[in-house]
């Protein structure tokens, strides 16, 4: 197994460990593409089913209806083909003794790393398209202003034991936190 995390020599020999982002390796669990799917489909569907509807029921106004129905359905269409298998190949997360790892997106690509020394809460969250699929977004807090970490798309077990394992590391490690 490779070393999980990267150390800047400079830091170290001045006493100081700085982590250094690397690429995590974990995938979400597989039913992430099934959700990102269903969310698709319930932004691009419902304007585009209504602009068909209406056109089919107003025959006057058939080609102003069509238009947009069309302008909203070609590219919503690539998005639901393209966007859930894209995301399930970037998006990865890693915990080390040191570190969250995380790398999400599919389009504005982000990877992110958080010390445990650093970590304020974690948490977990599940809206209901999630429940359905049986999955969770953990969220990872700290005083970044780049905001929190989340990892999207766990299995709702395998996220509860990662709340917990979190929580205990960064409860044991005080860093520059104390």
């Amino acid at each position: 197994m490779a070393q999980s995390v990267t150390r800047d020599s400079r830091a170290e020999s001045s006493g100081e460990a700085e982590l250094v982002l690397r690429p995590p390796s974990h995938p979400v669990d597989r039913r992430s593409v099934g959700w990102w799917l269903t969310q698709a489909l319930v932004t691009v569907l419902p304007p585009v089913l209504i602009l068909l509807l209406l056109a089919l029921l107003i025959e006057p106004a058939r080609t102003w209806l069509l238009l947009p129905a069309a302008i909203i359905g070609a590219p919503g269409l690539v998005y639901i083909v393209a966007m859930p298998p894209w995301r399930y190949r970037v998006h990865r997360w890693e915990t080390t003794e040191d570190a969250v790892f995380t790398r999400a997106g599919w389009v504005r690509q982000q990877w992110r790393v958080a010390p445990m020394a650093r970590i304020q809460t974690v948490d977990t969250i599940r809206g209901p398209l999630q429940q359905l699929f049986g999955l969770s977004t953990v969220v990872v807090t700290t005083a970044s202003a780049a905001g929190p970490l989340r990892i999207d798309g766990l299995d709702h077990e395998r996220a509860r034991d990662l709340v917990e394992e979190l929580a205990d590391k960064a409860q044991v490690e005080t860093g520059d936190a104390a």
